[in-house]
């Protein structure tokens, strides 16, 4: 960047640091308004009024932007072009995951599928004017962060991993498609969470759920004990066939759901209490034991869901064989849910997403924002007591292999 020379309003500095006083916002807001100034110079290749053969366009006024500091909030103003080309670097401090809300928008503006909302939104937030060039330049550099992030290698042991699905809304080939947004999280043998992948399947079915686990496999995913989701045929199929002797765990929230929803409504309040009471079972004997007394309760007011409740009963209970102190955080896809709840925040604003590549970049985006904070900050379980709980089983099969043989 080249060198530049900065003025400074000498009536500003009596009051620079004086309690109370604003005179150091006002300083900033000065400094950084030059600094917008010549960056705006040195894009044009000329200072205004000036002509010289490097031109490489023209000023069309000034837009008023917020910027918050450490020392309040200051009000720039932002140079603009007639071809709107001019970016700056103070405003790549969004965050990855705005930067990929905003470029949605601005693609559906481009491609004329934004609502008024929509596009008065982006001209607050981009300028009035931007085209299809600037789109796709802003778009190539957060694509390839995301993919690479997508795309990364796992070199970890995951003994627990969390998989949910959500269903978006695309525009392919001229009409709107709904396609599910894969998404699996894992906590490593260190007790650390972390977002192992996206993948976007046209539903969700098992040839979509054998995409993304062959992908998560390609890229080390191994150690896996346990894998919790909701009950789906064809992921559990996709499971087993990439991680053979995996144990799964059904979420027990849909599982209950799945009960109530086959009860009677006089009868869900009571069944709802003594679910709750095999959910909070000890042991598989104990679970067994409750299992028996709601039939015998339920069996006459309640046939279709003890139905359901017999037919789920085990894959339901699998979180009984780890450790107690496992049991709350992996006996259902509660964390998943909230993750997709905040993806669900920014696609109610987005509502349909132009392309698979910006539903892709927007999603992954904010997944890789999440998998750093999780990545690198606290742990989310102390595996201590799971290690030793391996060690145990390790030493049941060896002993159960031996007597075999």
């Amino acid at each position: 960047m080249a060198e530049r020379n900065l003025t400074l309003n000498p009536d500003l500095l009596p009051n620079l640091l004086t309690e109370g006083g604003d005179g150091l916002k006002k300083l900033v807001e000065s400094v950084l308004n030059q600094v917008l100034e010549a960056q705006m110079t040195e894009h044009l290749g000329a200072d205004r009024h000036e002509r010289t053969e490097e031109r490489a366009g023209y000023r069309n006024g000034v837009r008023e932007r917020t910027l918050t500091t450490r020392v309040g909030t200051v009000i720039l103003r932002v140079p603009q072009t007639r071809d709107g080309s001019f970016s700056t670097d103070l405003f790549k401090r969004y965050q990855r995951s705005e930067q990929a809300l905003v470029l949605s928008m601005m693609e559906m503006v481009v491609q004329g599928v934004s609502t008024r909302k929509v596009a008065n939104i982006t001209e607050e937030l981009c300028g009035t004017r931007f085209s299809k060039s600037t789109v796709s330049q802003l778009s190539t550099g957060l694509s390839a962060r995301v993919q690479a992030w997508k795309n990364r290698k796992l070199s970890s042991p995951y003994p627990f991993v969390l998989i949910d699905a959500l269903v978006i809304r695309v525009r392919k080939n001229e009409s709107v498609s709904p396609m599910a947004a894969l998404i699996a999280t894992g906590i490593t043998a260190e007790g650390q969470r972390e977002i192992l992948g996206l993948t976007l399947g046209d539903s969700e079915n098992e040839a979509s759920w054998d995409d993304m686990l062959r992908d998560l496999k390609h890229r080390g995913l191994s150690g896996v004990d346990l894998i919790v989701s909701d009950d789906h045929k064809g992921l559990k199929n996709a499971a087993w066939k990439h991680f053979q002797g995996v144990r799964w765990q059904r979420c027990q929230v849909h599982f209950l759901r799945n009960i109530l929803g086959h009860a009677p409504a006089s009868q869900r309040g009571p069944l709802a209490q003594a679910l709750s009471r095999l959910f909070r079972s000890e042991t598989m004997e104990e679970a067994r034991m409750v299992r028996n007394e709601i039939l015998r309760t339920f069996e006459k007011k309640a046939p279709k869901a003890m139905e359901c409740l017999e037919e789920g009963f085990d894959e339901t209970l699998n979180i009984l064989t780890f450790p107690k102190k496992y049991r709350v955080r992996l006996r259902s896809t509660n964390s998943q849910e909230r993750l997709n709840e905040e993806i669900r925040r920014r696609e109610r604003v987005i509502r349909i997403f132009p392309n698979e590549e910006s539903a892709i970049r927007l999603i992954g985006a904010l997944l890789s924002e999440f998998h750093e904070q999780w990545s690198t900050g606290k742990k989310y379980l102390d595996m201590t007591e799971y290690h030793e709980w391996k060690k145990q089983e390790s030493f049941k099969t060896s002993s159960t292999l031996a007597i075999v043989e």
